[in-house]
């Protein structure tokens, strides 16, 4: 049924000529009587004329309401002044009402409702009470007659208009649904583009911290073994440790880009990790002191907590990539009433280096924006007596 709706939709001109045809049929022969012109002939070829000029328009009646409309209007008052009686034909009349009333502007459905009321006292007083000749006994009789045909046009206007009262009606649902799936489509973009940036600050701190470690152990293993070949072994199971973690963090990555359930679903790093990931940055050659400080109110949500994880391994990638040999550095958790203040600290080159400690550019500002997802702050500068320090304050719930 669905499929049968929507071709009677999109062939409009075409079901409408169909009809046209159906009805034009019926009444035609109906249509051939006695018109008052002398010859058989000539009454066929009247009453044929304005038979077809009344039901042709019909086939225009939703593609060219107007102009359908009109023709029948003119065809209705010449018919009038010819004298031409009416005939089954003319059941054209509310018919055109009821399209004029449906498909046609507003200001057509008034027109062709008003011109379709005086043609009602037109068609009554030629044809059926005439004022010159008739008494006025048969004047009720009359009125009757008119207020009979008012009410098939008023009828006709009626239903024409909430035709198109439920068009409009329809028309708004479906423009609205349109508008909802517009706006639906924008937020799925707009998902889908914070979550491509949320995938890239992941894949940034993942490359840069694993090559950042892998970097320094190689380059540490190379100098060392010269003098102690023994070491060579330990360092490249350190290099091979941080590779595979690096993997597995690679291929989550990747697994939700695909869309893996399985990769989905896996917890992402948190506090409970920072112990696993100083001790890789301990065996990368960095000494690093861990303290936490206060207690915690409350957890801080998932994202908070990887943020915080992010917050810390960024600042110790930066701390080996730019403060220098013979560094060390500091992590502190400080939890407080209003949430947790990640603190790292080196005491490397950071103030008086081009590039200091912590300056690690896009890895900075992503650090920033992570941050800032969770109402919280970031700042980072040299410290006075040497060094760099990386703050980041995290509040235990969004405002």
């Amino acid at each position: 049924m669905h499929s049968i709706y929507d071709w009677f939709r999109r062939h409009r001109f075409a079901v409408d000529f169909i009809l046209m045809a159906v009805l034009l049929l019926m009444v035609f022969p109906f249509s051939m009587t006695d018109v008052g012109y002398p010859g058989a002939l000539s009454n066929t070829l009247v009453s044929s004329i304005f038979a077809a000029a009344l039901a042709v328009p019909l086939a225009w009646r939703r593609t060219r309401t107007v102009l359908a409309g009109s023709l029948i209007a003119g065809v209705a008052l010449l018919q009038w002044a010819l004298h031409v009686p009416p005939a089954p034909a003319n059941i054209a009349v509310p018919l055109v009402v009821y399209a004029l009333a449906a498909f046609g502007p507003r200001w057509a459905s008034l027109g062709g409702l008003g011109l379709a009321l005086v043609g009602a006292v037109l068609l009554v007083t030629r044809y059926f009470y005439n004022f010159g000749t008739t008494s006025l006994a048969d004047l009720p009789s009359g009125i009757v007659t008119i207020i009979s045909v008012w009410v098939l046009v008023l009828f006709s206007w009626t239903a024409g208009d909430l035709t198109r009262t439920k068009r409009l009606r329809e028309q708004a649902l479906s423009d609205r649904a349109n508008r909802l799936e517009i706006e639906a489509q924008h937020e799925r973009e707009l998902a889908a583009s914070d979550e491509r940036a949320h995938i890239a600050r992941e894949m940034h701190d993942i490359v840069a911290h694993s090559l950042s470690v892998i970097i320094t152990q190689a380059d540490g293993a190379r100098y060392a073994a010269v003098a102690n070949p023994e070491i060579a072994p330990e360092t490249l199971a350190t290099i091979a440790a941080t590779g595979r973690s690096s993997l597995q963090e690679m291929r989550r990555l990747l697994g939700v880009l695909r869309g893996d359930a399985e990769a989905s679903t896996r917890p992402l790093p948190g506090l409970m990790d920072l112990d696993e990931l100083l001790l890789g940055i301990r065996a990368a050659g960095l000494p690093v002191g861990y303290s936490v400080t206060g207690d915690s109110r409350r957890p801080l949500p998932a994202g908070a907590e990887l943020t915080a994880y992010r917050a810390v391994q960024e600042a110790l990638t930066n701390v080996m990539k730019h403060a220098g040999p013979n560094v060390q550095a500091t992590v502190n958790l400080g939890w407080n009433a209003r949430g947790l203040e990640v603190s790292v600290n080196d005491d490397g080159r950071g103030a008086s280096s081009p590039t200091p400690a912590g300056a690690g550019g896009n890895g900075l500002r992503g650090m920033a924006e992570r941050v800032k997802l969770y109402d919280g702050k970031l700042s980072a500068g040299p410290l006075p007596g040497g060094g760099f320090n990386i703050t980041a304050f995290i509040p235990y719930s969004e405002n």
